[in-house]
């Protein structure tokens, strides 16, 4: 089902001007707000992005797209992880607008920024989208202790070939879930060999994304 983003606005930050798009659920349905922000090497246009807010907002969940302010003033290069944390901190009252819980969340390294300030801004939840458990070839450099250190219910969709940390490296905990996209790169594309192709790669995390969010009440 595809959604039309019915509004941007764009919000002053302590890092710059950040821009939301809205992807409102219907007045009646809309339960939560779900903050999606993009990795450090793309924007709001990721596979991902896309498709969770063209889906998810027939299961009363209203997506918002955020980018940063280094994406808004044309940059290439993301800055220093402290100060994409000022941009998420100024976009938050923002978010908190429609007067319902929100979930933090985001791709790479837009899922460590809501990871490291869920508990702080009041985060109901969080979704980490390919979360960059290290960097690639470098296991040893574990970002663990920003997913384990995220205080509320946290999803993570991992695709099943990502080289920033495949599912099977994930330490034991009990404290998020995590869900599976089989061959998936960092981007959740799939080879062509695979025996899921991309669309059923991209649905399996609407599914799993909606079937969460209504978990959450």
């Amino acid at each position: 089902m595809t959604q039309k983003a019915t509004r941007s606005e764009l919000v002053e930050t302590g890092a710059g001007e950040a821009r939301i798009t809205w992807h409102p659920a219907p007045a009646r349905k809309a339960r939560l707000v779900l903050a999606l922000s993009h990795g450090a090497g793309g924007g709001i246009e990721a596979r991902d992005l896309a498709a969770i807010a063209a889906e998810l907002p027939a299961h009363g969940v209203t997506v918002a797209l955020v980018e940063q302010p280094w994406r808004v003033a044309g940059k290439k290069v993301a800055p220093a992880p402290k100060t994409l944390d000022v941009g998420w901190r100024g976009v938050w009252p923002a978010l908190t607008q429609p007067g319902l819980p929100v979930i933090s969340g985001g791709r790479s390294a837009g899922a460590r920024v809501a990871c490291r300030t869920a508990t702080e801004l009041g985060a109901a939840a969080v979704l980490a989208l390919s979360f960059p458990l290290h960097p690639p070839g470098k296991p040893e450099k574990s970002r663990a202790d920003e997913l384990l250190g995220a205080g509320v219910p946290t999803l993570v969709v991992q695709g099943g070939n990502d080289p920033f940390g495949k599912p099977a490296e994930f330490p034991g905990a009990t404290t998020y879930e995590l869900v599976e996209v089989p061959y998936g790169d960092h981007g959740f594309a799939v080879p062509k060999r695979a025996d899921i192709g991309q669309d059923e790669a991209l649905a399996l995390i609407t599914g799993a994304v909606a079937k969460w969010t209504a978990s959450l009440g």
